[in-house]
């Protein structure tokens, strides 16, 4: 049954933008689907349940991207309207309020994600309303590439090949203007919401690490491009030099497109640059985590593999506790898990370093890591961490075999040869310590009770007790089915 127009509301019946992890102007095809229908244009940030479910840092962060795309829809003539509250009923109450004739959003591609919009859209229709999905988040929809027996890909060359040769839609221009409806409905306000609570003072520490919204997104590509990118296949893995993009925080919150990315750094590719050929191969990973977790659903829950069930990790433990606090006494370890809470990142090569460390050398099952990731990082993205984090246990789609065990030592003296990155990091035992190794105690809860003037950490096992104690636990469990063949 069509629902009756609020008298009250525009004339002409406007179109709701709902906005997720989709917070730019340029490169919005939704967005550009809304203006199209010749509607005004109500955008709307909904805190539903996978808003809730959320950890501390990404929370927060998005808090702060909400805040700077709100503004930036001012100048347009617009307004960011903000609702708390299951979808459906939210979006229904809106469409009664505004008399809103159709709603627009980006695709989610993770299962809460596809469940809720797949509830949405149903249900809109059956009320005679429009109700489009839009691409947005990807640079090609997961269905869009597939093997030769139609089936999708497990492997990551071949599927970057199959994208290679596909080519990228181009990017959307950003509007100059949103027409406005008639009649605003009521809006949340932002600071009600309290999206930073869970962070504590750790806020403060974290936030002059950030850089929100589009237009910083938009210089940090530029800024790479013009110096980084040249040396990046060379020197993207080493964690002591500013050698990356840092757009993770801006890709994770849709603060730009990785179309957009993609388009600006393909010249330098046909000109030759290596750089540029390794940083679209990368940027290309981020699909792929996606495309898996698409396809397979059960990549941030369950191991992707068969018969990894079997292996014996472990799972909370105190050894995952001085983990997570940074004092595991392997300091290439600590430096990467106190980079993570005061920044709200962590260099890509550290990521791996100490994920190895807490399921090989630790035996800690790699969704105790996964947790702590989510609760900690300001670029939470779930397919491309779900997807690391089984890549570097060993249980994962394309994972390196189980036995290659990321030594912490020998990836510090590669990695971090002038020791500045573990000094930037580590304030104990150094007489003359880093400002963001100080700033950890400042983030970190007091009921840690944790001082830079304590003791350096010791490690609970050697370095080779606990790659043998890994290979043992490996051979353990691939007996059955080494006995099967």
């Amino acid at each position: 049954m069509t629902q009756d127009p609020n008298p009250a509301a525009t004339a002409i019946r406007p179109a709701i933008l709902w906005l997720r992890r989709d917070l730019r102007l340029t490169d919005h095809p939704a967005l550009a689907a809304a203006l199209a229908s010749g509607r005004p244009v109500i955008p709307v940030f909904l805190h539903d349940e996978t808003v809730e479910a959320l950890g501390a840092a990404a929370k927060w962060r998005l808090g702060l991207s909400l805040a700077d795309f709100a503004a930036r829809l001012a100048p347009l003539g617009s307004r960011l309207i903000l609702r708390r509250g299951a979808a459906l009923p939210s979006l229904m109450a809106l469409v009664a309020e505004t008399g809103a004739a159709e709603v627009h959003w980006s695709r989610g591609y993770d299962p809460d994600a596809i469940a809720r919009d797949t509830a949405v859209k149903a249900a809109l229709k059956a009320a005679g309303l429009g109700a489009e999905s839009h691409p947005g988040a990807l640079l090609a929809e997961p269905w869009d590439l597939k093997t030769g027996q139609g089936g999708f890909y497990r492997v990551y060359s071949p599927f970057w090949k199959a994208l290679s040769a596909r080519g990228v839609n181009p990017p959307v221009p950003a509007p100059a203007h949103l027409a406005a409806p008639d009649v605003w409905p009521a809006s949340d306000r932002l600071e009600d919401w309290r999206m930073g609570a869970a962070m504590n003072r750790g806020a403060a520490v974290v936030l002059p690490w950030q850089r929100v919204g589009e237009p910083w997104a938009l210089r940090r590509l530029r800024a790479f491009l013009d110096g980084p990118v040249a040396a990046y296949a060379e020197n993207r893995d080493r964690i002591d030099m500013p050698a990356t993009s840092g757009l993770s925080e801006n890709l994770a919150w849709g603060e730009i497109s990785p179309r957009t990315i993609w388009h600006a750094a393909f010249p330098r590719v046909q000109e030759g640059n290596r750089g540029a050929v390794k940083f679209l191969s990368e940027l290309a990973w981020r699909d792929f985590a996606w495309h898996l977790m698409f396809h397979t659903p059960h990549l941030a829950s369950r191991n992707w593999r068969d018969g990894w069930d079997a292996f014996p990790w472990r799972g909370d433990n105190p050894d995952a506790e001085a983990w997570r606090r940074g004092r595991t006494g392997e300091p290439l370890v600590d430096a990467a898990m106190r980079e993570m809470f005061v920044t709200g990142r962590m260099h890509n090569r550290a990521r791996m370093i100490a994920a190895s460390y807490l399921t090989k050398h630790l035996l800690t099952d790699w969704r105790v890591g996964l947790d702590w990731f989510a609760e900690c990082l300001t670029d939470w993205d779930p397919a491309a961490n779900a997807l690391g984090w089984q890549w570097v246990a060993g249980s994962g789609p394309d994972a390196a075999p189980y036995f290659r065990i990321f030594n912490p030592a020998t990836q510090a003296e590669r990695h971090d040869p002038e020791a500045a990155y573990r000094h930037m990091w580590l304030a104990e035992g150094n007489a003359r310590p880093a400002a963001p190794a100080l700033a950890w105690f400042d983030a970190v809860p007091r009921r840690w009770g944790l001082s830079p003037q304590d003791a350096p950490a010791r490690p609970s096992l050697s370095l080779a007790e606990g790659r043998a104690r890994a290979l043992d636990a490996y051979a353990t469990a691939r007996a059955p089915d080494a006995a099967a063949e």
